[in-house]
C-alpha cells in the first residue's frame, strides 16, 4: 500500500440494511483518511444503483442471483453467474488495486470477496444481523475477519475470525445534526414526539393499527410523525381525512434524514431490522418492535429480543399487534419518566457508536505487514 494511501473496495446491495452499513463506513474511513480511494460494487437491479452514486462513490455492477434453497434449475445459473461474477470481480480488484475489501451482505457480496480472498487481498465481511444468511456464512470460510453487529451471532463463524464492532450506521447517528428538524415538520420542539415507520416500502399491520387508533390519538399529548412508506402514503392520508386530519399528526411518505429526526424523538414504534436497531441503540431511543414475520431465519425478531431482554424494547408479535396494544404500549412508555429513563439507558448499554472506527481499524490491521 503507497504511504497513506487506501484502497478500498466494499460490496453489498439488495437492501438498505446492507448498503446503508456501507456507505456510513465509507464516510468514516474518509474522515480518518482523507487520501483513501473507493470503488462500490453492486448489482444493476438492487437498491445500491441509485443510492451509492448519489453519495458521489464510484460504482461498476456484477450480474448475480440468490441460491435457492430447494433443488432448482435455477440454481445452476446461480453457480454459473457466481462463477462469471467472480472472474470480473477479480479483473476489477486488480486493476483498481485494492488494499483491502469489505462485504455487507446480499448476493454480489459473494464472488467480490470471494474474488478477493482468492487473490491474497485482505477481506472482511460485516453481519448486521443475530442470524447471518447464507452469502455471510459461505464467505467466513475464506475471509480474514468477520464483523459482527449482535454479540449472539458470533455462534455461527470461525472463532479465530470473529471481531464484534457494532453497525457502522451507528457510527453515522451520533454525528447526526443538532439542528431539531422537527419543526421542519409542522411539529412543536417541545413536546413528545412518537415517530411510527414501516421502512421504506411501508408495513401494512403497522399502517391498520395506526389508523384505527387515529379517533383516539387527538386527545393524547404526544404528537406523532408517521412515515408510511411512498407504498402507503396515498391510502393513509385519505384515512387520515376521515378521521379529521388530527392536529397532532404529522403523515410523510419518506425521511431522507432519518437519523437527524430519530435523534430528537421521544420513542420509536418500527419493524426490527438491524440497520434500524442500530440507529436507535446508539441514539438510546426506546422503542416498540414488530418484527416482520417474512424474513430469512426470522432473523427480524432474533434481533428484537436483544433489545427486549435488556430493556431497552417492547417487542409485539404482528399477529398480537393493534390499535390497543399500539396505544397502551405508547402511553406506558411515555406516561413515566422513571421507565423511559430505564429503557434510554438500556439501549445506551447496547450501542455501539464506535462501529465504523472499530471495522477501520481492523482493516487497518489486515493491511499492516
Amino acid at each position: 500500500m503507497q504511504e497513506d494511501i487506501m484502497r478500498v473496495i466494499v460490496t453489498g446491495g439488495g437492501t438498505g440494511g446492507h448498503i446503508y452499513p456501507a456507505l456510513a463506513l465509507v464516510k468514516t474511513i474518509k474522515q480518518m483518511n482523507p487520501h483513501s480511494e473507493f470503488l462500490y460494487i453492486g448489482t444493476k437491479n438492487g437498491l445500491e444503483k441509485d443510492i451509492v452514486p448519489r453519495a458521489g462513490i464510484p460504482f461498476q455492477t456484477i450480474t448475480i442471483s440468490g441460491f435457492r434453497r430447494k433443488l432448482s434449475l435455477q440454481n445452476v445459473k446461480t453457480v454459473w453467474r457466481f462463477l462469471r461474477g467472480t472472474k470480473k470481480a477479480k479483473r476489477v480488484i486488480k486493476e483498481f488495486g485494492a488494499d483491502v475489501v469489505v462485504g455487507t451482505g446480499g448476493y454480489v457480496a459473494g464472488p467480490v470477496v470471494y474474488a478477493a480472498a482468492k487473490l491474497g487481498v485482505p477481506s472482511i465481511i460485516h453481519e448486521q444481523n443475530s442470524v447471518p444468511g447464507l452469502t455471510n456464512k459461505f464467505l467466513s470460510r475464506y475471509v480474514d475477519k468477520v464483523a459482527v453487529s449482535f454479540q449472539d451471532s458470533a455462534v455461527y463463524f470461525p472463532k479465530e475470525k470473529v471481531r464484534y464492532t457494532g453497525n457502522p450506521r451507528a457510527s453515522e447517528v451520533t454525528r447526526s445534526t443538532s439542528r431539531n428538524p422537527l419543526p421542519d415538520f409542522g411539529l412543536h420542539s417541545n413536546k413528545k414526539t412518537v415517530v411510527i415507520v414501516g421502512g421504506s416500502r411501508g408495513a401494512r399491520p403497522i399502517n391498520e393499527a395506526f389508523l384505527a387508533s387515529l379517533p383516539r390519538v387527538e386527545n393524547k399529548k404526544w404528537q406523532y410523525l408517521y412515515v408510511t412508506g411512498t407504498v402507503h402514503y396515498d391510502k393513509v392520508i385519505e384515512e387520515v381525512k376521515k378521521a379529521g386530519s388530527p392536529n397532532n399528526v404529522v403523515i410523510e411518505p419518506f425521511l431522507h434524514d432519518m437519523p437527524a429526526v430519530l435523534s430528537y424523538a421521544d420513542l420509536l414504534v418500527t419493524r426490527a431490522g438491524a440497520t434500524t436497531l442500530a440507529e436507535i441503540t446508539a441514539l438510546g431511543l426506546p422503542s416498540i418492535l414488530i418484527p416482520s414475520p417474512y424474513v430469512t431465519n426470522n432473523h427480524q425478531e432474533k434481533n428484537a429480543a436483544a433489545l427486549a431482554d435488556g430493556g431497552a424494547a417492547i417487542v409485539r408479535k404482528e399477529s398480537e399487534f393493534n390499535a390497543d396494544v399500539l396505544l397502551e404500549d405508547i402511553d406506558h412508555v411515555l406516561t413515566d419518566e422513571k421507565r423511559w429513563q430505564h429503557m434510554h439507558q438500556a439501549a445506551l448499554q447496547l450501542a455501539a457508536p464506535n462501529a465504523a472506527e472499530n471495522i477501520y481499524q481492523l482493516m487497518e490491521e489486515l493491511m499492516t505487514p
